[in-house]
């Protein structure tokens, strides 16, 4: 049986130093891949330090209206924020890329999920980690495969076996398409997505992302 995750603390409380945060991105309207970039340039910075990007996946929708496909992201980074701060740091990621509220799990421009905040765990109406369905979502599995083969889920287990747990269908890695993280001061840029040596191939992975035409999916 997996251990459960870390105590639970406040959402308002600072970490005592910088901890991991996971983050996924999706997006299915307009302009995903732009939309995609946009949020990852929105959430660098302010005390949210980038540390890798995954390759893109392309993801079948899951839950929801009918809808075009997703593209989705995970990225990793490190922040001493507490985790309410982190949350708004994504909710305005989402409001720059144009992001209206309208259908439970529609079609959005860019949707931007904490998955994890190092071992911490949260259960209010807005904010849980770690995220309660990341276990069962290739189009968050997948991608965090790809930048960190060896992560695990608190609570749940490995990343790699949950996702092998899934369906073999509905998310694909886009060889095609590539981001990378922001530059820092001038240097140039401060990384790009890590091409794990287990990544998933270009022509399948596992089932259940919510993914658009160029951009990543929800994990709502």
């Amino acid at each position: 049986m997996i251990a459960p995750a870390g105590d639970s603390v406040s959402p308002w409380a600072a970490a005592s130093r910088p901890r991991p945060v996971v983050l996924a991105l999706g997006s299915n309207l307009g302009d995903r891949i732009a939309n995609l970039r946009l949020g990852i340039e929105a959430l660098e910075g302010g005390a949210i330090a980038l540390t890798a990007v995954s390759g893109v996946f392309e993801t079948t929708p899951v839950g929801g209206p009918e809808q075009d496909n997703y593209l989705n992201v995970v990225v990793l980074a490190v922040s001493s924020l507490p985790a309410r701060q982190v949350l708004e740091r994504c909710a305005a990621a989402e409001s720059a890329a144009g992001r209206v509220r309208t259908v439970r799990w529609g079609p959005r421009t860019l949707d931007v999920d904490i998955i994890t905040c190092d071992d911490e765990t949260y259960d209010e109406p807005d904010l849980t980690v770690p995220h309660p369905r990341a276990h069962e979502r290739a189009f968050v599995l997948a991608p965090w495969l790809d930048v960190e083969p060896s992560a695990v889920l608190p609570g749940q287990g490995r990343v790699a076996d949950l996702l092998a747990a899934l369906p073999a269908a509905g998310a694909w890695r886009r060889p095609d398409l590539r981001l990378a993280l922001p530059a820092r001061g001038g240097s140039g840029p401060a990384g790009s997505g890590a091409q794990a040596g287990n990544s998933l191939p270009a022509g399948g992975a596992a089932a259940g992302g919510a993914a658009g035409t160029e951009g990543a999916a929800p994990c709502t």
